[in-house]
Protein backbone atom coordinates (compact mmCIF):
# COMPACT_ATOMS: atom_id res chain seq x y z
CA UNK A 1 0.00 0.00 0.00
CA UNK A 2 1.36 3.37 -1.19
CA UNK A 3 -0.17 7.17 0.81
CA UNK A 4 0.93 9.68 -0.75
CA UNK A 5 -0.32 13.46 0.19
CA UNK A 6 -0.81 16.61 -1.56
CA UNK A 7 -0.43 20.26 -0.51
CA UNK A 8 -2.89 22.84 -1.29
CA UNK A 9 -3.67 26.77 -0.42
CA UNK A 10 -4.90 27.49 3.06
CA UNK A 11 -8.51 26.34 2.50
CA UNK A 12 -11.05 29.16 4.15
CA UNK A 13 -14.56 29.12 4.08
CA UNK A 14 -16.63 29.20 1.31
CA UNK A 15 -13.31 27.74 -0.75
CA UNK A 16 -14.48 25.76 -3.66
CA UNK A 17 -14.30 22.22 -2.59
CA UNK A 18 -13.99 20.86 -6.48
CA UNK A 19 -11.94 23.65 -7.46
CA UNK A 20 -9.65 22.26 -5.17
CA UNK A 21 -9.26 18.69 -5.93
CA UNK A 22 -9.43 19.76 -9.77
CA UNK A 23 -6.16 22.18 -8.72
CA UNK A 24 -4.73 19.59 -6.06
CA UNK A 25 -5.29 15.74 -6.69
CA UNK A 26 -2.87 14.09 -9.73
CA UNK A 27 -4.77 12.21 -12.46
CA UNK A 28 -6.28 9.12 -10.34
CA UNK A 29 -5.29 5.32 -12.04
CA UNK A 30 -7.63 2.36 -11.37
CA UNK A 31 -8.10 0.90 -7.76
CA UNK A 32 -7.27 3.97 -5.27
CA UNK A 33 -8.79 5.66 -2.13
CA UNK A 34 -9.03 9.63 -2.08
CA UNK A 35 -8.40 10.78 0.91
CA UNK A 36 -10.35 13.98 2.11
CA UNK A 37 -9.84 15.86 5.72
CA UNK A 38 -13.52 16.73 7.05
CA UNK A 39 -12.09 20.28 7.97
CA UNK A 40 -11.94 21.49 4.40
CA UNK A 41 -15.31 20.42 3.54
CA UNK A 42 -16.58 21.59 6.57
CA UNK A 43 -15.16 25.22 5.44
CA UNK A 44 -16.19 24.86 1.85
CA UNK A 45 -19.39 24.19 2.49
CA UNK A 46 -19.41 27.52 5.26
CA UNK A 47 -19.86 25.33 8.69
CA UNK A 48 -18.01 27.60 10.35
CA UNK A 49 -19.38 29.83 13.71
CA UNK A 50 -16.81 32.88 14.09
CA UNK A 51 -15.26 33.58 17.45
CA UNK A 52 -17.67 37.33 17.86
CA UNK A 53 -20.81 34.92 17.44
CA UNK A 54 -19.92 32.41 20.32
CA UNK A 55 -21.10 33.65 23.28
CA UNK A 56 -20.47 30.40 24.92
CA UNK A 57 -18.59 27.28 23.69
CA UNK A 58 -20.55 24.63 26.14
CA UNK A 59 -23.65 25.92 24.74
CA UNK A 60 -22.14 25.50 21.07
CA UNK A 61 -21.11 21.84 21.80
CA UNK A 62 -24.59 20.92 23.29
CA UNK A 63 -25.91 22.26 20.55
CA UNK A 64 -24.15 19.95 17.76
CA UNK A 65 -23.88 16.78 19.81
CA UNK A 66 -26.50 14.17 19.35
CA UNK A 67 -25.91 13.45 22.95
CA UNK A 68 -23.64 14.58 25.65
CA UNK A 69 -22.42 14.08 28.96
CA UNK A 70 -23.29 17.25 31.24
CA UNK A 71 -19.65 16.68 33.40
CA UNK A 72 -17.34 18.56 31.63
CA UNK A 73 -14.43 17.16 31.40
CA UNK A 74 -10.93 19.45 32.91
CA UNK A 75 -8.09 18.07 30.45
CA UNK A 76 -3.92 20.39 30.71
CA UNK A 77 -5.52 21.01 27.79
CA UNK A 78 -9.29 22.91 28.32
CA UNK A 79 -12.22 21.68 29.42
CA UNK A 80 -13.98 19.45 26.69
CA UNK A 81 -17.48 17.46 26.07
CA UNK A 82 -17.85 13.84 26.22
CA UNK A 83 -20.55 13.59 22.82
CA UNK A 84 -21.85 11.13 20.84
CA UNK A 85 -22.80 12.42 17.39
CA UNK A 86 -23.43 10.65 13.99
CA UNK A 87 -23.46 7.46 15.99
CA UNK A 88 -19.31 8.34 17.24
CA UNK A 89 -18.01 9.02 20.57
CA UNK A 90 -16.07 12.11 19.73
CA UNK A 91 -14.98 15.26 22.10
CA UNK A 92 -16.82 18.99 21.71
CA UNK A 93 -18.67 17.51 18.76
CA UNK A 94 -16.15 17.58 16.96
CA UNK A 95 -15.71 21.16 16.96
CA UNK A 96 -12.07 22.41 15.73
CA UNK A 97 -10.64 25.92 15.42
CA UNK A 98 -7.12 24.58 14.17
CA UNK A 99 -5.74 25.10 11.14
CA UNK A 100 -8.53 27.51 10.19
CA UNK A 101 -8.36 31.33 10.52
CA UNK A 102 -12.40 31.45 10.00
CA UNK A 103 -13.83 30.40 13.87
CA UNK A 104 -14.72 27.01 14.89
CA UNK A 105 -15.13 24.41 12.34
CA UNK A 106 -18.11 21.91 12.54
CA UNK A 107 -18.73 19.04 11.24
CA UNK A 108 -19.82 18.57 8.01
CA UNK A 109 -23.61 18.55 7.22
CA UNK A 110 -25.02 15.62 4.77
CA UNK A 111 -21.59 14.39 4.73
CA UNK A 112 -22.40 10.66 3.02
CA UNK A 113 -24.44 12.88 0.12
CA UNK A 114 -21.31 15.09 -0.01
CA UNK A 115 -18.79 11.93 -0.10
CA UNK A 116 -21.23 10.16 -2.54
CA UNK A 117 -21.38 13.44 -4.81
CA UNK A 118 -17.82 14.02 -4.78
CA UNK A 119 -16.83 10.18 -5.76
CA UNK A 120 -19.06 10.45 -8.91
CA UNK A 121 -17.42 13.66 -9.81
CA UNK A 122 -14.17 12.07 -9.24
CA UNK A 123 -14.82 8.67 -11.59
CA UNK A 124 -16.69 10.96 -14.28
CA UNK A 125 -13.62 13.48 -14.15
CA UNK A 126 -11.36 11.05 -14.31
CA UNK A 127 -12.80 8.28 -16.05
CA UNK A 128 -12.10 5.86 -13.28
CA UNK A 129 -14.52 2.87 -11.94
CA UNK A 130 -12.65 1.56 -9.22
CA UNK A 131 -11.97 4.34 -7.21
CA UNK A 132 -13.01 5.15 -3.67
CA UNK A 133 -13.90 8.32 -1.42
CA UNK A 134 -12.35 8.52 2.50
CA UNK A 135 -13.59 11.50 4.54
CA UNK A 136 -11.04 11.41 7.69
CA UNK A 137 -10.64 13.01 10.84
CA UNK A 138 -9.15 12.35 14.00
CA UNK A 139 -9.77 11.34 17.51
CA UNK A 140 -8.56 9.90 20.79
CA UNK A 141 -8.44 6.15 21.95
CA UNK A 142 -9.05 5.44 25.61
CA UNK A 143 -5.82 5.41 27.31
CA UNK A 144 -3.65 5.83 24.77
CA UNK A 145 -1.23 9.56 24.40
CA UNK A 146 -2.00 11.08 20.80
CA UNK A 147 -4.91 11.88 18.23
CA UNK A 148 -5.34 9.08 15.28
CA UNK A 149 -7.31 9.25 12.31
CA UNK A 150 -10.60 7.60 11.42
CA UNK A 151 -12.86 7.59 8.98
CA UNK A 152 -16.31 9.68 9.04
CA UNK A 153 -17.52 8.93 5.84
CA UNK A 154 -16.52 6.70 2.50
CA UNK A 155 -17.88 5.76 -0.72
CA UNK A 156 -16.96 3.22 -3.56
CA UNK A 157 -15.16 0.47 -1.52
CA UNK A 158 -16.67 -2.42 1.16
CA UNK A 159 -15.60 -0.64 4.27
CA UNK A 160 -15.70 -4.14 6.60
CA UNK A 161 -13.72 -7.29 5.81
CA UNK A 162 -15.77 -9.91 7.66
CA UNK A 163 -13.40 -12.76 8.68
CA UNK A 164 -16.43 -14.71 10.53
CA UNK A 165 -16.97 -18.33 9.19
CA UNK A 166 -13.19 -18.21 7.94
CA UNK A 167 -9.96 -20.10 8.95
CA UNK A 168 -7.19 -18.54 10.85
CA UNK A 169 -3.66 -19.73 9.84
CA UNK A 170 -4.50 -22.58 12.13
CA UNK A 171 -7.29 -24.15 10.35
CA UNK A 172 -9.60 -22.54 13.41
CA UNK A 173 -12.98 -20.85 12.42
CA UNK A 174 -12.95 -17.29 12.97
CA UNK A 175 -15.98 -15.90 14.80
CA UNK A 176 -15.72 -12.52 15.81
CA UNK A 177 -12.85 -10.90 13.97
CA UNK A 178 -14.07 -8.20 11.12
CA UNK A 179 -11.38 -5.45 9.70
CA UNK A 180 -12.49 -1.84 9.62
CA UNK A 181 -11.11 -0.85 6.23
CA UNK A 182 -12.31 2.80 6.76
CA UNK A 183 -10.17 3.61 9.87
CA UNK A 184 -7.66 1.34 8.79
CA UNK A 185 -6.84 3.09 5.87
CA UNK A 186 -8.25 6.37 7.68
CA UNK A 187 -4.91 6.17 9.89
CA UNK A 188 -2.35 5.41 7.56
CA UNK A 189 -3.39 8.62 5.59
CA UNK A 190 -3.32 10.64 8.65
CA UNK A 191 0.08 9.75 9.19
CA UNK A 192 1.31 11.06 5.80
CA UNK A 193 -1.49 14.11 6.02
CA UNK A 194 -0.10 15.55 9.46
CA UNK A 195 -2.11 17.37 12.09
CA UNK A 196 0.09 20.60 11.80
CA UNK A 197 0.99 22.62 9.63
CA UNK A 198 1.69 20.28 6.50
CA UNK A 199 -1.51 21.95 4.92
CA UNK A 200 -2.32 18.28 3.15
CA UNK A 201 -5.59 17.98 3.56
CA UNK A 202 -6.02 15.67 0.47
CA UNK A 203 -4.47 11.88 -0.66
CA UNK A 204 -4.05 9.55 -2.89
CA UNK A 205 -4.14 5.39 -1.27
CA UNK A 206 -2.62 3.10 -3.95
CA UNK A 207 -1.55 -0.59 -4.65
CA UNK A 208 -4.54 -1.80 -2.03
CA UNK A 209 -5.27 -5.63 -2.94
CA UNK A 210 -7.17 -6.00 -0.23
CA UNK A 211 -9.61 -3.17 -1.16
CA UNK A 212 -12.93 -4.27 -2.60
CA UNK A 213 -14.05 -1.49 -4.54
CA UNK A 214 -17.79 -1.42 -5.81
CA UNK A 215 -19.64 0.05 -8.58
CA UNK A 216 -22.27 2.15 -6.24
CA UNK A 217 -22.16 4.12 -2.26
CA UNK A 218 -22.67 2.01 0.74
CA UNK A 219 -26.10 0.65 1.23
CA UNK A 220 -28.10 2.21 4.24
CA UNK A 221 -27.41 -1.48 5.83
CA UNK A 222 -23.99 -1.10 5.18
CA UNK A 223 -23.90 2.44 6.38
CA UNK A 224 -25.33 1.16 9.70
CA UNK A 225 -23.66 -1.86 10.36
CA UNK A 226 -20.27 0.63 10.95
CA UNK A 227 -21.47 1.83 13.79
CA UNK A 228 -21.86 -0.84 16.72
CA UNK A 229 -24.97 -0.99 19.41
CA UNK A 230 -23.72 0.15 22.65
CA UNK A 231 -25.51 -2.61 24.67
CA UNK A 232 -23.30 -4.87 22.61
CA UNK A 233 -20.08 -3.17 22.55
CA UNK A 234 -17.29 -4.03 24.49
CA UNK A 235 -16.66 -0.74 25.98
CA UNK A 236 -20.93 -1.36 26.71
CA UNK A 237 -20.95 -1.48 30.86
CA UNK A 238 -19.16 2.18 30.77
CA UNK A 239 -20.94 3.92 28.09
CA UNK A 240 -24.45 2.84 29.68
CA UNK A 241 -23.41 3.62 33.20
CA UNK A 242 -23.83 7.15 32.26
CA UNK A 243 -26.74 9.65 32.05
CA UNK A 244 -26.49 10.89 28.40
CA UNK A 245 -27.88 13.69 27.68
CA UNK A 246 -30.00 15.04 24.77
CA UNK A 247 -28.10 17.42 22.38
CA UNK A 248 -29.98 19.75 19.94
CA UNK A 249 -29.11 17.41 17.17
CA UNK A 250 -30.25 14.11 18.93
CA UNK A 251 -32.95 11.95 17.41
Amino acid sequence: MIVKSYKTHKVRANDDLYNILNEYLPALEEKCVVVVTSKIISLCQGDVIKDDDIVKKDDLVKKEADYYLEHVHETPYGKVFLTKKNGLLIFSAGIDNSNTADGHVLWPKNLQETTNKIWKYLRKKHKVSNVGVLVTDSRLIPTRTGVVGFGLSWCGFLGLNNLVGKKDVFGKEINMTQVNLVESLATSATVVMGEGAEQTPLAVITNTPFIHYQDRPPTQEELEGMTWPIEKDMYGQLLTAVEWKKGGSGK
